[in-house]
């Protein structure tokens, strides 16, 4: 894979801290839901600064869009989140990644587990299932989404996730807020566990594939639960954000 120039041709601010890039680039191949890139900026001084990204967009967008959570001392994420404005120009590379997608012929029910801005990939497989589901005639699979976040105000998505929701019987959402709720919050008041994800997995039937991602310490804490529930380690795909995974270092 080579490097190419992308453009930003539109911005989103979806939190405080987080913010949505709409690129056009020249020469993309196109993607699948759950991948990821590469995004490279050089310094006027010839320094260069590499992290990757997944894609949020679905593969029927015809531009690529990443969400880029803002880490105060990360070298990517501020210029991406605060500086890029239309016009601006950095270098990406991909598609990468050929485990952890989706695409919407798999015929089994599909479970979603996300923590923070690990929902960024899982909105990719939301929004190409949804191109899916809208132009089924039959047999929609069911789907569940669970989505932790610290406080309301950092849930990502959450006008389009709930349109989803609410357009799609099929789709059921559950959130989960770890440190602070609203008055009359009546989705999860803690981290997930046992008990959580067998409520949210429960109604979907047949064993579902899986997919997790978030926080290295949530995606590992989830993926034992899962097993411990009885789902295969087989139908458990994980992707970490942290240290040793996509993104900036928490």
């Amino acid at each position: 894979m080579s490097w190419q120039a992308a453009r930003v041709i539109e911005t989103r601010t979806e939190t405080p801290r987080v913010c949505t890039l709409v690129l056009d680039l020249a020469d993309w191949p196109g993607h699948r839901a759950g991948q990821h890139v590469d995004v490279r900026l050089t310094a006027a001084d010839g320094y260069q600064a590499e992290r990757s990204y997944s894609i949020a967009s679905a593969p029927e967008s015809s531009n690529v869009e990443l969400t880029v959570e803002r880490l105060d001392d990360g070298e990517v994420s501020p210029y991406l989140t605060q500086v890029a404005g239309i016009g601006d120009q950095f270098e990406v590379r991909g598609p990468i990644g050929g485990y952890f997608v989706w695409e919407s012929s798999v015929a089994r029910p599909l479970a979603l587990v996300g923590g923070g801005s690990g929902i960024v990939p899982l909105m990719a497989i939301l929004r190409h299932r949804a191109s899916s589901v809208s132009s089924a005639a039959s047999d929609v699979q069911p789907a569940a989404l669970l989505y932790s976040a610290r406080a309301e105000v950092e849930v990502i998505y959450r006008r389009e996730i709930d349109e989803l929701a609410a357009n799609d019987a099929s789709l059921r959402v559950t959130y989960t807020l770890t440190r602070a709720q609203p008055n009359g919050w009546r989705g999860y008041d803690r981290r997930i566990d046992r008990a959580m994800l067998e409520q949210v997995l429960m109604p979907l039937g047949a064993p579902p594939v899986i997919y997790v991602c978030g926080p290295t310490a949530m995606v590992e804490s989830a993926a034992t639960l899962l097993v411990s529930l009885g789902h295969s380690p087989d139908d458990i795909l994980t992707e970490r954000f942290g240290p040793s995974g996509i993104g900036e270092p928490a």
